[in-house]
């Protein structure tokens, strides 16, 4: 489970974290330090002198970590991960990826915010400007929306002065039923679960403690990670002030106050409100904005201050966290922000996480855990205006700078016809700045193709050169933006630009009309998903839990942004899975607000089983199922959701087992993670059949009757109905067999529950496989057999692929002092040529009693002569005995580091490699060479093997073209 780093990256700034639980998780056992991990339904108290005695005592175990390899920790973190992060230098990171105490080191990445009918009355929470008919009147009106829970932030800081975190001015002394400040520097607030809020006041640029009132009661900032890359903090503010917009906007969505007035550029687009308007808000910056020309990007957010960032939340004692933060595509459901957040959800803390903005391609999405509730974005009703043509086109676009009512007409042209002499063809057309020609755009509509440069720097260029107006067209399809452009600017989707440009770039005299509404006749269908939004399947660590988990009002949100310390308040309109993730992290205010004691998993299950289907661009349902996950979130009906789906700590524990084959924190019952009770379905490998358990507890009694709608795919639940009383428990079993889909494809359907008066429906996607095959199997003599037993997952011919015997070649042949060099590790390269279809590396000892322990590390280098390392798989059990199998590995060289842990006497062993490829020795055949498959029906095949000499063989057996493959091994005496 060890991150080692990656080349280039050998000397840099790591986060370490240690395997001993953290805070949040700890359960007792070390002498006189106490269990400090929440009971079931209750949050962490971090402040108490039981947690500060045991956080004493990780700190003291940080620094010992650290000083054994000489580092100097600049940060340390001990309640939802126990670590640190400092300087490293190469060879303190080899050092520390294989210490015994260790569980991770991880490069601190740079990570980055991702970034009408008002959203908040589009999901009928009620009127922006009453407060009523809607959800918020079921709560006790806006004034109890959220009472008494807090709202943590972690994003690029907040402005304090915008009117969405207006308050009133702090008081001194307690018995107040409000926020006040103990000391002069802390400010304590009375939760609604009889927990306490204590946060710091903190001083800093542009920010002192008259900042701090009785809605926005935290804001701090982290920045050491940031300072270590050499961020320009010259734009921005080493304060908790925004000084980039995104922060306050995502804050703003989530629990700004109710029923404020917005404006953006001197527009008025009447009231705004939080989902959680009673809600406080706690602000915790750990971005930063940069200059307009970062190559990279403007924002940066170091991951070890992110992770100081959710362990300060914690400690705190927020309620809920909103992270509108991401890094790419999920490779792990491990990376150091999961650790963080798997402290986080067990010291009781609701966190919603954003999906990226990397779609519309498959396996984009980000944040695959199961422990918090990952977010896409999808559309609600907008500002809107049309695009007419002569020929009797019109397309609606979103358009804010279009004065509602009022048209305008003039010529129209394309931007790549009327580029400058010397601009790049590509670039004319994506109007970047400085490349459209004057004397052909004076007077003009331009098309600008969305695409590379920001989308208000194509319409200031259109202004630059004379243009008169913007049609900016998506290439594909895609979200369409509210921005304030230099010139009046319609934004319409992909499926026009071929109809457009074919009149625009057809016609001689070609002109248009740019409409300030929508006056199509055609009502824009919403909620649509945005295009922009990244879709799953996460395809990390086995491809079994759905992502992402529900959908929200993402594009064109109306909220607060920044401004400088004298300046006025703004607002803006952003689009991103940014802004829907904050609307999640309101709902989950909203709802422990009226149930203090509901646990993370019991608000993520309300969401997603009461959720519903998007649309497409014709107002058809669309259940995405990549898309949307559950659906799009339903406030109307998520406080009686009827059944809901629980899990906890240890569950998470045995997934991670289960999925990883690794301990965390303590010991844990493996579970297959399908199995992990969830709202949602996920098998990431069916093959033939498979059955998985879930056990639901009602919120209100009745009886339930299952149906399942997932094509290609038979299944049966087990028992079909139940009769409940509310608070019971009920267990149930679904089996599926595939019927007529096809192997190597997701499926993805529902299972729903269907009461008296409601629906309790979950998403499943499966993933039917090959075949089902043994791992491993194993064999003796120079001549031999073995058979072999297997469950095809299709009917028809499935071919057996055979490759090897590879014989055990013997790197080091060794003891206990073996060519150890100064960090302890004996070390020997290997060379691995195309086209081997597995390696094998392993130490074997002589002996295997307690007290003998031997570490394998495998890292792919850059060279014999260059030892940094692209990427490394370690196998550092408690036995004497280790191995690492790698797949179709990539070629070139290969350091294996043998680790004597410990021994209790002279012992022997030796390092070996296998490197098997396509033929080799011992004429490894199989019979028949092609199965007859049956579709779930074992069926078994014969290896067999001759003349092979004294020494261990190794050879593989892959089905057919998929990566399904059994390993075999032949020991010869």
């Amino acid at each position: 489970m060890n991150n080692p780093a990656p080349v280039g990256a050998e000397d840099g700034r790591y986060i370490v974290l240690l395997k001993e639980a953290p805070l949040a998780a700890y359960e007792g056992g070390t002498s006189g330090l106490q269990r400090t991990k929440p009971d079931k339904g209750a949050q962490l108290d971090a402040h108490s002198p039981n947690s500060k005695k045991y956080l004493a005592h990780l700190k003291k175990q940080q620094a010992d970590v650290a000083a054994e390899v000489g580092a100097t920790p600049d940060t340390t973190y001990g309640v939802t991960v126990n670590g640190f992060s400092a300087q490293l230098t190469g060879e303190q990171v080899d050092a520390l990826s294989t210490d015994k105490n260790v569980l991770g080191v991880f490069p601190d990445e740079i990570y980055h915010p991702t970034a009408a009918v008002p959203s908040t009355e589009f999901i009928g929470l009620g009127s922006v400007d009453t407060g009523t008919g809607g959800v918020w009147d079921a709560v006790g009106g806006v004034a109890e929306a959220g009472k008494g829970i807090v709202v943590g932030v972690i994003d690029t800081g907040i402005a304090p002065e915008n009117p969405s975190f207006a308050g009133d001015k702090l008081k001194k002394k307690s018995g107040t039923g409000e926020p006040y400040t103990e000391g002069g520097d802390t400010i304590v607030f009375d939760k609604a679960d009889g927990g306490q809020f204590r946060s710091p006041i903190t001083i800093g640029q542009s920010w002192n403690k008259h900042n701090y009132n009785t809605k926005l009661i935290g804001a701090q900032y982290f920045s050491e990670g940031a300072k270590a890359s050499g961020f320009d903090f010259s734009y921005d503010y080493l304060s908790p002030r925004d000084g980039d917009g995104h922060g306050s906007h995502t804050a703003g969505t989530a629990a700004g106050n109710f029923g404020v007035d917005a404006s953006v550029e001197g527009i008025g687009f009447g009231k705004i409100s939080g989902v959680a308007p009673a809600a406080k808000v706690s602000a915790y910056k750990a971005c930063y904005v940069g200059p307009d020309d970062l190559v990279t990007s403007d924002d940066i957010c170091a991951g070890s201050d992110l992770i100081a960032a959710i362990d300060k939340a914690v400690e705190d004692g927020v309620d809920v966290i909103n992270y509108s933060i991401g890094g790419g595509s999920a490779s792990s459901i491990l990376s150091a922000d999961d650790y963080a957040f798997l402290g986080a959800a067990a010291a009781g803390v609701f966190v919603s996480v954003s999906a990226g903005n990397d779609g519309p391609g498959a396996a984009t999405a980000d944040h695959g855990s199961p422990w918090y509730t990952t977010v896409a974005a999808s559309t609600v009703p907008t500002y809107e205006g049309t695009v007419q043509l002569p020929n009797g086109f019109q397309a609606a676009g979103a358009s804010v700078t279009v004065p509602f009512g009022e048209s305008l007409s003039g010529p129209v042209v394309y931007a790549g016809d009327i580029k400058k002499a010397d601009a790049a063809q590509a670039d004319a057309e994506l109007c970047f700045l400085g490349t459209l020609d004057p004397a052909k755009a004076a007077g003009k509509i331009v098309v600008c193709d969305r695409g590379a440069n920001a989308r208000v720097e194509k319409s200031q260029e259109v202004a630059a050169a004379g243009g008169t107006a913007m049609i900016l067209v998506n290439k594909t399809p895609g979200s369409l933006d509210n921005d304030f452009h230099s010139v009046p600017t319609v934004h319409i989707d992909a499926q026009h630009r071929d109809a457009l440009l074919e009149y625009v770039r057809g016609t001689a005299g070609a002109t248009a009309t740019l409409v300030g509404d929508n006056v199509t006749g055609v009502e824009t269908p919403t909620p649509q998903i945005a295009g922009f939004s990244s879709r799953g399947p996460i395809l990390a660590d086995g491809s079994d839990v759905i992502k992402p988990d529900v959908s929200a009002p993402g594009v064109a949100i109306i909220a607060a942004t920044h401004n400088g310390p004298k300046e006025a308040a703004t607002f803006g309109f952003k689009s991103g899975t940014s802004m829907s993730s904050p609307h999640v992290a309101g709902l989950g205010a909203l709802y422990l607000g009226e149930d203090p004691d509901a646990t993370p998993a019991q608000i993520k299950s309300a969401l997603m089983t009461t959720a519903y289907d998007l649309v497409d661009a014709s107002g058809d349902p669309v259940a995405d199922t990549f898309a949307q996950g559950a659906g799009h979130v339903d406030p109307k009906r998520y406080f009686q959701p009827g059944l809901l789906y629980l899990n906890d700590t240890m569950d998470w524990l045995s997934y991670i087992e289960g999925a990883l084959g690794a301990d965390y924190w303590t010991d844990a019952e493996p579970m297959d993670p399908s199995d992990l009770n969830l709202a949602s379905i996920g098998v990431g490998a069916l093959a033939g059949t498979q059955t998985i358990t879930r056990e639901v507890t009602a919120t209100t009694a009745g009886t339930f009757t299952a149906s399942v709608d997932l094509p290609g795919v038979d299944a049966v639940v087990s028992p079909s109905s139940f009769t409940i009383a509310a608070g019971e428990t009920q267990a149930f079993t679904v089996t599926f067999t595939n019927a007529t889909a096809p192997v190597e494809e997701w499926t993805t359907g529902f299972l729903t529950w269907t009461g008296a008066d409601t629906t309790v429906r979950s998403p499943i996607a499966v993933f039917p496989v090959t075949a089902d095959a043994p791992p491993a199997v194993s064999g003796e003599g120079a001549d031999g057999s073995v058979d072999v037993t297997v469950t095809p997952g299709f009917t028809g011919d499935l071919p057996l692929n055979v490759f090897g015997l590879a014989k055990d070649d013997v790197l080091i042949d060794g003891d206990e002092t073996t060519g150890a060099d100064t960090d302890g590790l004996t070390k020997v390269l290997v060379q691995v040529p195309e086209g081997v279809e597995l390696a094998r590396f392993a130490l074997n000892s002589s002996v295997d009693t307690a007290g003998t322990d031997l570490d394998l590390t495998v890292k792919r280098v850059v060279s014999d002569t260059d030892l940094r390392y692209y990427q490394a798989w370690q196998s550092a059990t408690g036995s004497a005995d280790e191995a690492v199998q790698i797949p179709q590995p990539t070629a070139g060289w290969y350091l294996i580091e043998a680790d004597v842990f410990a021994f209790t006497g002279p012992f022997t062993w030796t390092a070996t490699s296998a490197l098997v490829t396509d033929g080799g020795l011992g004429s490894l055949t199989a019979t028949p060479g092609t199965l007859a498959a049956e579709q779930a029906t074992p069926t078994t095949y014969n290896l067999s093997w001759s003349g092979l000499e004294s020494g261990t063989y190794l050879g593989v057996v892959r089905y057919g073209d998929s990566d399904v493959r059994t390993v075999v091994s032949v020991d010869v005496p």
